[in-house]
């Protein structure tokens, strides 16, 4: 079976979305293909997430934000952590994350923000993982 192909979407594809496509990449590869973007992109991925992203292994380099303009769509999988509506034509089924955007907080609240997102994308695999006939109906 082919990768599923998952959007990571929120405001300025420089913290949230950035930190769940590395997870995504780094843990799934098997199951999805990552890509992440964002509603009005910053300019860079802020320089903390790159921090909290290389205390976990994960290297960020390379990485920058994109608009929904620049991602190849439709996906099968779209997480929205935005907060915002966002058009049904990027995917084939859109999850909401409620998770705060850290941006212009201390550091542990990109901490405490990196752990949830790792968790639900931990969540998300092992459903992929364990029950794809379910999602099949998303491709």
């Amino acid at each position: 079976m082919a990768p599923f192909r998952v959007l990571f979407v929120c405001i300025g594809n420089s913290c949230r979305s950035q930190m769940a496509e590395a997870f995504a990449k780094t843990y799934g590869k098997d199951v999805l293909e990552a890509s992440s973007a964002g509603l009005f992109p910053a300019t860079f991925v802020a320089p903390i997430t790159i921090k909290m992203m290389r205390e976990r292994g994960i290297d960020l380099k390379g990485q920058f934000p994109k608009s929904l303009h620049e991602v190849d769509v439709p996906f099968d999988i779209v997480v929205n952590m935005s907060g915002y509506p966002i058009p049904h034509s990027l995917g084939r089924k859109i999850v909401e994350w409620r998770v705060q955007d850290p941006l212009g907080h201390k550091e542990h609240v990109f901490q405490q923000v990196a752990a949830q997102i790792e968790n639900y994308v931990m969540q998300l695999l092992m459903e992929l993982r364990l029950n794809p006939p379910a999602l099949a109906t998303v491709r």
